[in-house]
């Protein structure tokens, strides 16, 4: 999801970056306000005077986020989880935690960390306008402060929404999971209700764009698109997780697979390899000495009509570090490495030797497995 995200600080240890899609967010806000929030509030300021009222309130809200999610980040390093870094994105900001917390309890306190920063800024600024008002500073810096001091209500309250892996969501499951000690059970069923209360936004965006105010409905049904696919895919990674957990390479690839030698023919290589045993990658064997692979994908690049001309050592992929793993490995490990480099099927070798394939699928039977389970 963060890939497009630039480093720009480093607060309390933590990586501070920003996704591109924050500078849309930014842009629009900066748009908004200056085009019918502070014009409604300030009539009477001229232009130049919004706009930079405006950009001030979008990076207060900027600085306001980056506490919210610094919260998240300490409390979990204070329980020991160890926090990847703070990146903002479109629909606000995340702490990167890169490990589950051991407990409902230690879910709760890091979930519950961010609104009550953000309640306790909203706080700050609300005396801050207050104190601005009886010291007689101008008017701009009221309304500035009034903004935040709202906003940052608004972002306490909507993240302790019951919307998984929103903070409500979190919370939610922190108290699921208390109850009942299986996390995986708790999770699944906050991602249902995740899943509800998303619905329920987008029939209301739908509703709204179908009354007339397309702008108002865009906002709702997007956020219930991002809290479907990001509850889902939490799940996911907690169900590949729990079903590569403590496995090796060595546990799940393919043992012996079936090979093909490198003065083979293409037609030969689809015919007697590909077809006969219904797979789609082979490694390259000459005498007991892997020389690399070929894949339908390089089969692919080739025209039909010289398969018959070109042999398989022509077009071997030699091995490399890219392609190959060691069979200890742990599987969990080669799973982020796959997500990484988007590489679906690696050799297995020890001490340059093939001893097997692992592929993506390898691990997706286990996992199927797993979820019937568990």
């Amino acid at each position: 999801m963060w890939g497009n995200a630039i480093k720009i600080a480093q607060l309390r240890g933590f990586d501070i970056k920003i996704d591109a899609s924050w500078v849309l967010i930014a842009a629009l806000m900066v748009w908004s306000l200056s085009t019918t929030y502070f014009p409604s509030q300030l009539p009477d300021l001229g232009r130049p005077t919004i706009l930079t009222i405006s950009v001030i309130s979008m990076l207060g809200l900027f600085g306001s986020l980056l506490l919210h999610e610094l919260a998240h980040a300490v409390v979990a390093a204070r329980f020991g989880v160890k926090v990847a870094g703070i990146t903002l994105f479109l629909f606000g900001g995340v702490a990167e935690l890169q490990s589950e917390p051991q407990s409902g309890n230690t879910e709760f306190w890091i979930a519950i960390a961010g609104p009550l920063a953000s309640a306790a800024i909203a706080l700050a600024f609300w005396f801050s306008e207050l104190a601005a008002s009886f010291a007689g500073l101008s008017v701009p810096v009221q309304a500035i402060l009034s903004y935040l001091a709202v906003i940052n209500l608004v972002l306490a309250l909507f993240n302790l929404l019951p919307a998984f892996p929103m903070d409500g969501g979190r919370v939610l499951r922190a108290w699921l999971w208390a109850r009942s000690g299986d996390l995986m059970a708790s999770t699944r069923r906050a991602v249902a209700i995740s899943s509800f209360f998303a619905y329920g936004l987008m029939a209301l965006g739908l509703y709204a764009v179908f009354s007339g105010a397309p702008t108002s409905g865009f906002w709702p049904v997007l956020i219930g698109l991002f809290l479907l696919a990001t509850s889902r895919a939490t799940l996911t990674q907690l169900e590949t997780k729990t079903a590569l957990e403590g496995r090796s390479v060595a546990s799940l690839m393919t043992r012996n697979p079936w090979t093909a030698e490198p003065d083979m023919s293409l037609s030969e290589l689809v015919n007697r390899v590909f077809l006969k045993h219904s797979i789609s990658f082979a490694p390259v064997v000459e005498s007991g000495t892997l020389l690399g692979y070929v894949d339908t994908q390089i089969l692919h690049k080739i025209d039909r009509e010289h398969w018959t001309t070109t042999i398989v050592e022509d077009v071997v992929e030699p091995t490399s570090s890219e392609n190959t793993v060691s069979f200890d490995v742990m599987a969990v490990d080669l799973i982020e490495l796959m997500q990484k480099t988007g590489r679906r099927k690696f050799l297995v070798v020890e001490a340059h030797d093939l001893v097997g394939v692992i592929t993506l699928a390898n691990m997706m039977a286990l996992l199927n497995v797993s979820r019937d389970i568990n």
